[in-house]
């Protein structure tokens, strides 16, 4: 049966190939994807495959039930882009100035598709059913997982596998995970108030840039001395705006940032240490602020006989020539969302570029990936699927 669907899927290789670009070039941003989710909800319609549209949103839910009673198997691909404007030239580049599939969700996509229509023709000799999950909206939070669930995406689900095209692996690898893989997703934003005036007189101010530039670097004090070194975290102030002309020192300041986290503990410690240090800072300096912490995805956290399961089942799948163990990696993904409810595994499958040393990284305007890699992902579901 696997070398049936392996057949298939290598036929099918060009139609991967021709939706992903397809999709490349009509990218949409996160909760806006709605000719996306209709492209997604026709294909399914055309081959007569059960699906629902408007899943908790623009999710799309298709359901592929096997002639032979069995487990319910549910497999995810999430297909909304990012606000950048696309740097390659390429004759699938975005039409849609701005906005760009930087993160591989058109080959997750397309990848889904495919095995989706080779499952249905397999249908008659297969057991159990299959639960395709195209979801919107992950890149941005709270994401579409969340609403996707509450709308009933998981109800019979036995287990789930979900996998991310990574370009900064190599075509053939696959990496796991047991445990935390990804992790949690948090944004705060600050905003001090001060005192401005003329840049000659700074005695009768209270320098907002001045007040937040010490606030970056006490920041940074939390994690090299607060958190404890075998837990890891990230705190990174990435935007800091105090606008002001060249004469003139500024009154107020905002700095947005994220944390990232693996254990919910540290999670908990850092909203609140964050708020004792920027508290700190502006009582020493005299002046106002307000600090939100804004939680957004979780970790994702694999579960272990999964993860061993899903090792088994691509150590000899043709085209994957590694499966080693990944290093955690501090990205989110709202996939954490689907194994707080079920069983399941998210897994990476390198996705790098032919002929490059090192690949343009995830959201970068000049992000692609190896076409290729889509068929090693779509045999890797394919074969968790299958055998669960």
């Amino acid at each position: 049966m696997l070398e049936q669907l392996f057949t298939k899927l290598e036929n099918y290789y060009d139609e991967m190939v021709e939706i992903r670009r397809y999709l490349h070039q009509h990218p949409e941003l996160s909760f806006q994807e709605v000719n996306t989710a209709q492209y997604i909800k026709s294909f399914y319609e055309k081959l007569g495959v059960e699906v629902q549209g408007n899943v908790g949103g623009n999710g799309v839910v298709a359901k592929i039930r096997g002639a032979k009673p069995g487990k319910t198997i549910a497999l995810r691909a999430d297909f909304d882009a990012l606000p950048i404007h696309e740097e390659n030239e390429v004759p699938y580049k975005s039409l849609n100035p701005g906005v760009m599939h930087a993160c591989g969700h058109d080959g997750h996509t397309a990848t889904l598709l495919v095995l989706a229509k080779a499952l249905h023709e397999l249908r008659d000799e297969l057991s159990g059913t299959y639960v395709m999950i195209h979801q919107h909206a992950e890149e941005y939070a709270p994401g579409g997982a969340i609403s996707m669930i509450e709308d009933g995406c998981l109800e019979g689900v036995d287990a789930i596998f979900g996998t991310h095209l990574w370009a900064s692996e190599p075509t053939g690898k696959i990496q796991y995970r047991k445990g935390p893989i990804m992790a949690a997703a948090d944004r705060f934003e600050i905003h001090i108030q001060g005192q401005g005036g003329h840049g000659a007189h700074p005695h009768s101010t209270k320098d907002a840039i001045v007040i937040a530039s010490q606030l970056v670097l006490n920041l940074q004090q939390i994690v090299s001395r607060r958190v404890n070194p075998v837990d890891s975290a990230v705190i990174s102030v990435g935007s800091f705006v105090a606008e002001n002309a060249f004469n003139v020192i500024a009154d107020k300041a905002k700095l947005i940032g994220t944390v990232r986290t693996f254990n919910e503990d540290v999670r908990t410690f850092i909203e609140q240490e964050i708020d004792r240090v920027v508290k700190g800072t502006c009582i020493a300096a005299d002046c106002e602020y307000s600090y939100e912490f804004h939680r957004g995805y979780p970790a994702v956290v694999n579960h272990s006989e999964e993860t061993d399961y899903l090792i088994d089942c691509v150590q000899n799948i043709s085209g994957v020539h590694t499966v080693e163990e990944s290093e955690p990696q501090m990205g989110g993904e709202d996939f954490a969302y689907y194994l707080e409810h079920v069983k399941g595994t998210f897994f990476f499958t390198g996705a790098k570029p032919e002929g490059v040393t090192q690949a343009f990284p995830h959201h970068h305007p000049k992000f692609d990936i190896d076409e290729k890699a889509m068929l090693v992902a779509a045999k890797a579901l394919g074969a968790a699927a299958l055998n669960y």
